[in-house]
């Protein structure tokens, strides 16, 4: 699994043949998004990164736009695969681009996600949250809580409530198709969607779903300085959170919930407000991390079947197979709409460059998951393809605990929508989606829809 190409690579799905695109003088708009970038031959950087700042090799963060690959990456791959970037709250940073040397990053102990955190340390962004959420998850072993966190989403916790997760897909759809088209795809079954799962998994009331989805606007926002909204909107949560918690009754809640409660009710009485904070912490954090990471990846999973008519058939005729392409449309997609950051601990060197202690180095995902070292093809959107040791969900000691409930969100989603809304496609000009800049994701504001 080592994700070298064969000679030959992966097939290309059964009713999708790519002599067939070629002879009908055509290609796949998921085929056209990482055309050669001209600049990759030349010591220059793409046109759109005249504006760059001094002492940098590249303006970052990349385009917001969430269906076509920038053209920088491969740029950066080819001439700068660890480069110089300037980031939004004005820190110098390296950006990693390469398959090769993102997983030495996210791998290797001397890169650190909780050293992000420290005072003083370079940023990408102004924080929107107490930095110390970053080392919450450290915390959670050392309170008891890793066991209840752990459990909630494991596979078999999550194979247990995927019926639940399709009748309200099916009932969202429902709604649609008594609407009619064109209809908002984002608003009327994504971010619903998304929370009822969300909830389902945590055990939080689905009735207050609208007010946990539009605390998300802000907390995830990018920005260059603090913002007197942002604490503001993360105490407005936590104290929603806090009340779950405390509620009577709690301890018998089902999910992550319930078990929490009942972690609270049996810690030590001198630890409790500490104990009742990281709890609260942890609630919040993993819905607004797992709400705002889901519903991304399945706004941008959904426009790029749309745009390929052909994959979208062979898909729908192929429910079993909807496990590898949710695999490959997780490499595809670019919802991570910026880089994974971690502070070097230590003096030590990438690809060469030497990297000093305290500089910020940022693993750019899209670089990584369209790297043709690792990838046969990899402009190809290829729904079978396998192996697909893709980077989406991270690697090392910060892999993702979720992967089964992103997958099972996703799968139970597309398996749903392509069954029953077929010839899903967009109501405009996919050069006319308005995309939302400003934020941790790449997501369009809106996602208008015909079938």
């Amino acid at each position: 699994m080592n994700g070298q190409p064969s000679s030959v690579g992966p097939p290309a799905p059964a009713a999708v043949p790519a002599d067939a695109e070629a002879e009908a003088g055509r290609t796949s708009p998921t085929d056209r998004h990482t055309t050669a970038c001209p600049a990759a031959e030349s010591g220059v950087p793409p046109d759109g990164n005249a504006a760059r700042p001094a002492e940098a090799d590249v303006a970052f963060p990349l385009s917001r736009r969430g269906d076509i690959v920038p053209d920088e990456c491969a740029w950066l791959r080819d001439r700068h695969p660890v480069a110089r970037v300037r980031t939004l709250a004005g820190d110098p940073a390296w950006l990693v681009s390469t398959y090769d040397l993102a997983t030495r990053v996210l791998d290797d102990e001397i890169f650190s996600l909780s050293a992000t955190a420290a005072p003083g340390a370079r940023q990408q962004y102004a924080p929107t949250f107490p930095l110390q959420v970053r080392n919450n998850l450290a915390r959670i072993k050392d309170e008891g809580m890793r066991d209840a966190v752990m459990q909630a989403l494991s596979p078999r916790a999550i194979k247990q409530v995927t019926g639940r997760f399709r009748r309200r897909a099916d009932a969202l759809i429902d709604e649609v198709l008594a609407e009619g088209p064109p209809v908002d795809l984002k608003a009327r079954f994504v971010a619903p969607y998304t929370a009822y799962v969300m909830c389902t998994v945590l055990g939080l009331p689905d009735d207050d779903w609208r007010r946990l989805m539009s605390g998300l606007d802000i907390s995830i926002m990018t920005a260059p300085r603090p913002f007197e909204g942002a604490l503001a909107n993360w105490d407005k949560g936590m104290s929603y959170m806090a009340e779950r918690l405390r509620a009577p009754g709690a301890t018998d809640a089902p999910g992550l919930l319930g078990a929490l409660a009942r972690v609270r009710a049996d810690s030590d009485g001198g630890e409790g407000a500490r104990t009742d904070e990281h709890l609260t912490m942890t609630l919040h954090s993993l819905f607004e991390a797992g709400a705002v990471s889901t519903s991304a990846f399945l706004t941008l999973a959904v426009m790029l079947l749309m745009q390929d008519g052909d994959r979208q058939r062979w898909l729908s005729e192929r429910p079993e197979a909807i496990g590898p392409a949710v695999e490959e449309l997780l490499r595809y997609n670019l919802s991570i709409g910026d880089a994974l950051p971690r502070i070097a601990t230590q003096d030590t060197e990438l690809g060469g460059t030497p990297i000093a202690a305290g500089d910020l180095v940022l693993v750019l995902v899209e670089g990584a998951n369209h790297d043709p070292g690792v990838f046969h093809d990899p402009g190809r959107l290829d729904l079978a393809r396998t192996p697909n040791p893709h980077l989406a969900f991270g690697s090392g000691r910060h892999y993702c605990p979720a992967t089964a409930l992103a997958r099972a969100h996703a799968a139970t989603a597309l398996t749903a929508l392509l069954a029953r809304l077929p010839g899903l496609r967009l109501a405009i000009p996919a050069d006319e989606v308005d995309w939302r800049s400003g934020w941790i994701k790449r997501t369009p504001e809106r996602l208008p829809v015909l079938w």
